[in-house]
């Protein structure tokens, strides 16, 4: 069924970090065979330790930026992932495939270290897009 899936919308609130890595791993793991992009109701700019968690294991999402959800054209897409846990998620109107992926937001104001939360959140997008990318 998802053999069709060409355009992917990562989603949540602030296409800060969880989206963030979501685009960068999706493009890594699909590699063309469709097409990622992140997206937030209330963008702000990428975390850095988004950045961080993903340089370590060797994606590039340096030269990303937050984008609001009222930039891209839902016409276009394929498939649209939240990824929101505690928050309340955006939702789209329209008639397109949704899947919910609830990734606790590493950003959260919480104690440790938030680079640990990042590579978790991180580790945890790269299986659900690998059991994704196996049914293309």
């Amino acid at each position: 069924m998802t053999d069709h899936i060409k355009n992917i919308l990562f989603l949540c609130v602030a296409n800060s970090a969880r989206s963030q890595m979501a685009e960068g791993l999706a493009r890594e793991i699909l590699r063309g065979r469709a097409e990622a992009l992140s997206a937030g109701s209330s963008p702000v700019s990428v975390n850095p330790h988004a950045i961080e968690a993903m340089a370590e294991v060797g994606i590039d999402i340096t030269g990303h930026h937050s984008k609001s959800v009222d930039t891209i054209d839902l016409s276009e897409l394929d498939l649209v992932v939240t990824l929101c846990a505690e928050e309340v998620c955006p939702v789209l109107p329209g008639d397109v495939r949704r899947l919910h992926w609830p990734i606790p937001d590493p950003a959260a104001e919480e104690p440790g270290d938030p680079l640990v939360r990042f590579r978790a959140a991180g580790e945890m997008i790269r299986q659900r897009i690998e059991n994704l990318a196996q049914s293309f």
